[in-house]
């Protein structure tokens, strides 16, 4: 009785390129590389909700744009008067 192979040897069309192996290469380097990134940032807490809840104040005074205007997370809610800078 003869044991057959599992499976038959690669023709030399289905043989490994070295561009390919090098891609897989790199792509296994990579992914192994954003799965360590990834754990690592997992262990990170979020930011209080209070850091979050703080407000965004922007003054806004360039040539063209609304001279002194104050916004308060993005949204206008004022304009400072002959005031150039803060």
């Amino acid at each position: 009785m003869n044991s057959l192979p599992w499976h038959f040897p690669p023709s030399a069309s289905e043989r490994p390129r070295p561009a390919r192996q090098l891609a897989v290469a790199l792509l296994r380097v990579v992914s192994d590389h954003l799965a360590r990134t990834a754990a690592r940032l997992a262990q990170h807490e979020p930011p209080a909700a209070s850091d979050l809840d703080a407000p965004v104040l922007e003054f806004h005074a360039k040539a063209g744009a609304l001279e002194g205007a104050l916004y308060v997370n993005g949204r206008l809610v004022g304009h400072l008067e002959g005031v150039q800078r803060l």
